[in-house]
């Protein structure tokens, strides 16, 4: 994996594995397990939370000229067992039993997973197409939080119409108007707003039980048709291609499973899958089967207009207004979860060089993961509210909704296959089973998500796919970045003694970053060249970053003494971590005397990328790549270096 700033690169084999070993558990909640699993229902649970308010209804809509599944038992009972199993066999079975085991260091997540096993297989020539894969997920997941929270927060805002007739023309006013406030308080941090999150979505949880079970009393035997899967069966013996069809809404029903395994080093395994076996996938079943419930018990005509919106049809009327605004706080949060998400990942893309630096705030001084990336912020709110004044309704924007998670679902499930064969050394006889299972339910989910494409299912495709761009031009570009700089380099050896015979030493410190573990950094030949002197001590420092989320203080640093007052300095840092040069560098005592910031510079080199036809990257890619150049932040900002002991040498490269 290419690394994204000057200074940085990976560490060698063996150091990893000396962090790897010594690691230990970094970055972990801790806590009670009750307080942990509720956290996690407030964080982790918020997506697949908000479903119930979508996804029965748009199971039964008409789609892509297919008519709509008639509402009579049959039907019901073979949705209702369909969202029941996928619920079992995606989410219980796939990611809390299995997926969730392969964490790194304890971290989940797309990148998490593909540093374990770039880790693991030892940069075996294999994983060049796992990594691209992961890289792909990722990129999808960047679709998918700019479409969720426009998802969530309309079709809960929809509900408001059920107030009063009044407030539907009003309705993507307000989610707009909710939306941009939403992104507005991101840079004031969430961690009082997150101790909220547990109680409401707690109460939101128990809302939908009580709704589903309020119903349910009028018709106990859905339950049992429910769980038996003959009834899935019967629905597409009955239905065939409409059933087929029928799936890409039923599969809302499971969108935001992967979040379980992406929030696992908040909160831990278990507590997640203590939350979602014991109170999430009861409550939300309650609900659906509640909706159901609710609908064959009336007249085919009633049944026909119930169908249309059940989950707020279902409200009584006593309570109807404030649970709406409940339903409306759990969209939030779903999408407070989200943009979360997409701040911590687009950190683990830049520390594992997928991404350029980009100004990161931290909003808290006692949570690490609490981080505020304003470009991100603002690029996401825009991409959020243009989907919402362009699709107008959840109805619509269902036809959006699903591809991006499908197909990151699918990618978890190939990139599980390698870790099962090759990381946990499960026999082919015994992984292919299971294997395969997950894979035919994807594919399954994925191919009628696909049917969605001419209807807006396009969005997050394109969305995808430019990403993934970002991504693999940014990777190949450092690659082919540092392979020109390395050309003809000196080792530092031997420059250390030739430089200290020809230059006038002063005082002071001097620390030149250097992007790659050999060779003399451009910095420090472009200072001697030009001002023709060395200061009494001079550092090399390299950034390593590890493909492990946390490092332990005492392998931090590392110091080699090359002689004449040159020392080569390697501080580790973990993909999660922030890179705060400074204060690591107070804790290396092995070159010499301490260091003191007032009396130490720090050179950095400033490339100027040139396009050229050498072989390696597509001339526009080239060029993408030197914008992207261009616009990262800061050097001096990423590595937290005082800005008045920063010198910048600018120099020209060709890839």
């Amino acid at each position: 994996m290419s690394k994204p700033v000057e200074g940085e690169t990976n560490a060698s084999e063996a150091e990893a594995e000396q962090v790897h070993q010594h690691y230990e558990g970094h970055g972990h909640s801790h806590g009670g397990m009750i307080a942990l699993a509720i956290g996690a229902i407030g964080v982790v649970f918020g997506d697949i939370g908000t479903s119930p308010i979508y996804a029965f209804r748009e199971t039964f809509a008409s789609h892509h000229g297919v008519p709509g599944i008639q509402v009579d038992p049959v039907h019901i009972y073979g949705v209702l067992s369909l969202v029941f199993w996928s619920m079992m066999i995606v989410v219980t079975f796939k990611y809390v039993l299995t997926i969730m085991k392969a964490d790194n260091k304890g971290e989940g997540g797309s990148l998490a997973l593909l540093a374990l096993i770039n880790r693991k297989s030892e940069n075996a020539k294999w994983t060049g197409p796992f990594i691209l894969l992961g890289v792909f997920a990722t990129a999808l997941f960047y679709g998918d939080s700019m479409i969720t929270p426009a998802m969530s927060v309309l079709s809960a805002t929809e509900g408001l119409q059920y107030v009063h007739p009044g407030f539907k023309d009003w309705i993507v006013p307000l989610a707009v108007a909710i939306l941009f406030a939403l992104f507005a308080i991101q840079a004031r941090g969430t961690e009082k707003v997150g101790k909220l999150f547990g109680p409401i979505m707690l109460l939101y949880f128990l809302t939908l039980a009580g709704m589903g079970l309020m119903h349910l009393t009028a018709m106990p035997g859905i339950i049992l048709e429910t769980l038996n899967p003959l009834n899935a069966i019967k629905f597409f013996m009955t239905d065939g291609f409409r059933a087929f069809v029928a799936m890409g809404s039923v599969v809302l029903a499971v969108t935001g499973a992967e979040a379980l395994y992406a929030d696992m080093g908040h909160f831990g395994r278990k507590p997640i899958g203590v939350s979602w076996m014991t109170f999430v996938l009861p409550s939300l079943m309650l609900n659906y089967m509640g909706q159901g419930a609710m609908v064959l018990s009336t007249t085919p005509d009633q049944a026909a207009l119930l169908i249309k919106d059940p989950f707020f049809l279902m409200i009584p009327d006593m309570v109807r207004i404030p649970v709406i605004f409940l339903a409306l706080a759990a969209t939030i949060i779903a999408s407070q979860a989200v943009i979360s998400g997409a701040f911590s990942l687009t950190q683990q893309a830049i520390q594992l060089g997928f991404l350029p630096r980009m100004q990161i705030k931290h909003t808290s001084a006692s949570a690490a993961g609490q981080i505020y990336i304003p470009t991100l912020n603002w690029g996401l709110m825009i991409m959020v509210i243009i989907l919402v004044l362009f699709f107008r309704s959840s109805s619509n924007l269902a036809a959006a909704y699903g591809i991006a998670v499908t197909g990151a679902m699918f990618i978890d499930t190939i990139l599980l296959a390698a870790v099962l064969i090759t990381l946990w050394r499960w026999p082919v006889w015994k992984a292919a089973p299971l294997v395969a299972v997950f894979i035919i339910v994807d594919m399954a989910y994925l191919g009628a998500n696909l049917l969605k494409v001419p209807q807006g299912g396009w969005v997050p495709l394109v969305i995808g796919l430019f990403i993934f761009t970002l991504l693999t031009t940014w990777s190949r570009g450092r690659a082919l970045m540092r392979a020109s700089m390395t050309e003809g380099t000196i080792p530092m050896e031997i420059f250390a003694k030739s430089a200290h015979s020809s230059a006038q030493r002063v005082a002071g410190t001097a620390i030149f970053m250097a992007s790659t573990a050999n060779g003399v950094p451009s910095a420090l030949l472009h200072n001697i060249k030009h001002n023709k002197v060395l200061h009494e001590r001079v550092i090399v420092l390299t950034v390593a970053i590890q493909d492990v989320p946390f490092v332990p203080e005492e392998k931090r640093s590392s110091c080699q003494d090359l002689g004449a007052g040159f020392y080569r300095v390697k501080l580790n840092y973990g993909f999660l971590e922030e890179t705060d040069v400074p204060t690591a560098l107070k804790a290396v005592n092995m070159c010499g005397e301490p260091f003191e910031m007032m009396k130490t510079s720090f050179f950095l080199s400033r490339q100027t990328l040139i396009a050229s036809s050498k072989p390696g990257m597509a001339i526009w890619r080239e060029k993408l790549f030197a914008w992207m150049l261009r616009n990262a932040a800061s050097a001096m900002t990423f590595f937290r270096l005082p800005s008045n002991r920063v010198v910048e040498l600018g120099s020209q490269v060709e890839i």
